[in-house]
C-alpha cells in the first residue's frame, strides 16, 4: 500500500550505490527490521555479517544474501552474556579489516524484570549495555568514513533515566525498562558522536526511530502491547511495514546525504528532535561513565569527555 512494502533499498534512494566495498555488522538480523536490513545491504553488494541467536535463522538470511549480490556470515552471540559480546567482536577483528558500519539493531521488549548478571534489568542490559560494550570493542575497527547506528523508539519520550537508582528494580514495569533503554540508546548515540568528533575519528554516530510495525517482533517473549505502550505509540502513526521500518536503517547506513552527520536522531528517514532527556550531555556524560562501571571496564574515549 502506497509503496511502502517496496524494498527499503528504493524507499532509501539508496538502491544505486555500490556497496561492494562495505562491511557491515548487523546485530539482530535473523528476523524483523535487521533481517530486511541485512538482505538489502546485501542486495547492494555488501559483505553482511549477520547476527543473532538461533543459526537455522541466520542460517537462511545468509543463504538469501548469497542469492542476491552481496556476502555474508553469520555470528551466534546472546547479548545477555558479555563474554559472548567480547567474542563477537573479536571475530569481527579477525575476519575483517575495516567495519564499515555497525548496526546496533538487536534488542527487545522482554517479559521480566528480574536482573541479569550485571545487576540491571533484560531491557538495560540487552538494549543497551551489550551494544556499548560492543560498539566500544570495535573502535579499532573502524576508518573514516565508518558509522554506528542504533535503533531506538519514541518510546525513550516520557522518561528519565536515574542512574542512581539504576541497580534498584523494584516496581520496575517491562514498559518502563524498555522506555529507559530506548532513551539510553539515543544518549549513548549522541555521546559517542561528539566523543568521536573530539578524538578527531571521521566516525559517525545516529540513531533512529523506525515505527511502530505491525507483524514484526517486538520483543523475545512479549505477549501483547500495554495500555501504556498505546499511548506512547499514539504520537506516531504506525510504519506500513516492516520494509518502511528498515528504510531509515539502510538510509543512515548508506546515503550519501548523511555521511558526514553525526550525534543526530531520525524517523521515516529525517531528522528530528529527540527529547530533551535524550538530548542532556550530562546525562549523556554520566550514561557513558556508569556503562564502563557496570561493565567493569575502563572509561572508553575518556580523554576526549566535555
Amino acid at each position: 500500500m502506497f509503496g511502502f512494502d517496496r524494498p527499503p533499498e528504493e524507499q532509501a534512494k539508496v538502491a544505486d550505490e555500490d556497496c561492494s566495498e562495505m562491511t557491515v555488522l548487523v546485530t539482530g538480523s535473523t528476523s524483523g527490521i535487521g533481517r530486511v536490513t541485512a538482505c538489502s545491504l546485501g542486495r547492494l553488494g555488501a559483505h553482511v555479517i549477520v547476527h543473532g541467536r538461533n543459526a537455522e535463522a541466520g542460517g537462511a538470511v545468509v543463504d538469501q544474501i548469497e542469492d542476491s549480490d552481496g556476502t555474508a556470515e553469520f555470528v551466534r552471540a546472546d547479548f545477555a552474556d558479555p563474554e559472548e559480546v567480547s567474542a563477537l567482536a573479536e571475530h569481527v577483528h579477525d575476519s575483517v579489516e575495516t567495519l564499515d558500519v555497525l548496526c546496533n539493531n538487536a534488542g527487545g521488549l522482554f517479559e521480566t524484570t528480574e536482573p541479569t548478571a550485571l545487576g540491571v534489568d533484560p531491557a538495560f542490559h540487552i538494549n543497551h549495555l551489550a551494544p556499548y560494550q560492543l560498539t566500544v570493542e570495535l573502535l579499532d575497527s573502524f576508518d573514516s568514513g565508518s558509522r554506528v547506528v542504533t535503533t531506538s523508539s519514541i518510546a525513550h519520550r516520557g522518561t528519565t533515566l536515574n542512574l542512581d537508582e539504576l541497580l534498584d528494580l523494584t516496581g520496575l514495569s517491562t514498559v518502563a525498562a524498555y522506555c529507559r533503554s530506548k532513551l539510553a540508546n539515543i544518549q549513548f548515540a549522541n555521546e559517542l558522536g561528539r566523543r568521536l568528533a573530539a578524538a578527531d575519528r571521521d566516525v559517525t554516530s545516529t540513531s533512529f526511530h523506525p515505527g511502530v510495525i505491525p507483524g514484526s517482533e517486538f520483543g523475545r517473549a512479549f505477549p501483547g502491547f500495554s495500555t501504556e505502550l498505546w499511548q506512547l505509540f499514539d504520537q506516531s502513526p504506525f510504519t506500513e511495514s516492516v520494509e518502511e521500518g528498515a528504510s531509515t536503517l539502510v538510509y543512515l547506513t548508506v546515503s550519501p546525504e548523511v555521511a558526514d552527520t553525526t550525534g543526530a536522531y531520525f524517523a521515516r528517514r529525517r531528522e528530528i528532535k529527540a527529547s530533551p532527556a535524550a538530548r542532556d550531555r550530562e546525562s549523556q556524560r554520566r550514561l557513558w561513565e556508569r556503562s564502563a562501571e557496570i561493565l567493569d571496564n575502563e572509561e572508553p574515549l575518556a580523554e576526549f569527555a566535555e
